[in-house]
């Protein structure tokens, strides 16, 4: 399936299913404490299989991620798809510079997935070097923020929404949730520069 197709069937489900931002439905907003509304969630990092085992499957909990640092920190649907792929992440591997210097310590990417998967698709994108991808495997941090979305009508199950947040010691600065998940317009990296 081409990128425009599937982005046609995405905006035809989303109108049917009356899908909108879940910003105004979100747990989350500018101001919210990530660390107090999730403080026993761990995310993933990428790694191989071999890595996985080799640590005994570590978890990265959130306080390691967010305390004490700045974050950009966006969502995607899912590893491997199109509009994630050639639109999405790469406003951030393209910005990458922008961020460090504006003082971010890190830019994340996170889906549902397993860590693996997202391994492998960082490593195809070749923006290990830029961003540090995260698996949240069971979508318990996406759950905890209200950022999971029902996209089972176009075989994907649950999976995160399209979204971005700047966020400085676990605190949202920022928060950005595209009405649409088929497009990318205010969770891409120009408009997280813009809030910093």
């Amino acid at each position: 399936m081409t990128g425009s197709f599937v982005k046609r069937i995405m905006k035809s489900l989303c109108a049917a299913h009356g899908m909108r931002s879940s910003s105004s439905l979100a747990k989350v907003k500018v101001g919210t404490d990530i660390l107090s509304i999730a403080p026993n969630v761990s995310l993933q990092r990428a790694r191989t299989w071999d890595q996985g085992v080799a640590s005994n499957f570590l978890t990265t909990p959130l306080v390691d991620i967010f305390k004490d640092k700045k974050v950009v920190i966006f969502g995607i649907p899912g590893a491997f798809t199109g509009v994630c792929s050639e639109e999405h992440v790469p406003t951030y591997m393209d910005n990458a510079d922008k961020f460090k210097a504006k003082g971010i310590d890190f830019v994340i990417c996170v889906a549902i997935n397993d860590p693996y998967t997202m391994n492998e698709w960082a490593e195809k994108l070749q923006g290990n070097d830029t961003i540090e991808f995260y698996g949240d495997f069971d979508g318990s941090f996406h759950r905890s923020l209200k950022l999971a979305t029902d996209l089972s009508n176009v075989l994907l199950g649950t999976r995160s929404e399209r979204w971005s947040a700047y966020v400085v010691d676990g605190v949202i600065k920022a928060l950005n949730v595209e009405e649409d998940p088929s497009v990318v317009t205010v969770s891409a990296a120009q408009t997280i520069l813009e809030q910093i």
